[in-house]
């Protein structure tokens, strides 16, 4: 599983609205997901989202198969850790990985001053995530939030998602037509909308918090969320030691909790 189950992440979606007195029946099929929309316009206009935005928003969502598919079959987490570590390229991250920390010392010195992380996770996690912004997901991000908050699996986990993303299309921070991962996941190190509300920084100066386009951003919204979740400057973040929690609420599976502790000594330690 991605970010989902994070405590703090449940807890900034529960603060986002209030659950509405009358939702939509929530739907296992498409069938039924136009009138969910129709109905969650309405609940939107009412809980303060202008009328602009909800048209800008919600103006092409469809039902996303290829997000329920996604969120049915969840397999590699179940895989063993080197298995694991394979198939997320390691060594290639790792090797890549250094390149860049030497490539953009400066912004990573700056983000370990504020933050108190240094390079290493990052990296880890920016390349375990999107290949260093090579791929950010093909899924339409609006459709498939929308999907899921309609999908009954995690209803009400996901509308409170949806709500996110329409904050963040009323600021500018997110086009209507983004694009990313399956399950709505946004930018180079795959925020959840959530996520970008609560933790997300202006690293590079601009105004807006560009999960997709500043690499700054990025970075240093990750570092955010890292000292969000409990990290200390200057302790460890292997297994046992102080700062594996922050790495452990990042994401729910143990495998990927040890491969960015892994990936990431080996970049700081090179």
């Amino acid at each position: 599983m991605r970010k989902w189950f994070s405590r703090a992440a449940l807890a900034v979606a529960g603060l986002l609205i209030a659950a509405p007195a009358h939702a939509a029946a929530c739907g296992n099929t498409a069938a039924g997901f136009d009138a969910w929309v129709a109905n969650f316009r309405q609940e939107a206009a009412s809980n303060g989202i202008s009328r602009g935005t909800i048209d800008k928003a919600l103006g092409n969502v469809s039902y996303n198969k290829a997000t329920i598919r996604a969120d049915r079959g969840q397999k590699s987490f179940k895989l063993s850790l080197s298995s694991f570590m394979e198939k997320r390229g390691a060594k290639a991250i790792i090797s890549r990985g250094k390149k860049l920390k030497g490539q953009n010392a400066a912004l990573f010195a700056g983000i370990e001053r504020r933050y108190g992380v240094p390079a290493g996770p990052l990296l880890a996690i920016w390349g375990m995530e999107t290949g260093f912004g090579n791929f950010l997901g093909k899924e339409h991000t609006l459709s498939a939030v929308t999907t899921l908050a309609y999908d009954c699996r995690r209803s009400d986990y996901f509308t409170n998602q949806l709500y996110a993303a329409l904050k963040l299309v009323e600021r500018g921070d997110l086009s209507p037509s983004a694009r990313g991962a399956a399950h709505g996941e946004i930018g180079q190190t795959q925020f959840l909308p959530a996520n970008v509300l609560k933790y997300g920084v202006d690293g590079d100066g601009d105004g807006h918090v560009d999960m997709v386009r500043s690499t700054a951003d990025a970075l240093a919204s990750t570092a955010n969320f890292l000292r969000g979740h409990g990290w200390r400057a200057g302790a460890g973040y292997q297994p046992g030691q102080g700062n594996f929690g922050a790495i452990q609420g990042w994401n729910a599976a143990s495998v990927y909790q040890q491969a960015i502790a892994i990936i990431g000594a080996e970049i700081d330690g090179g």
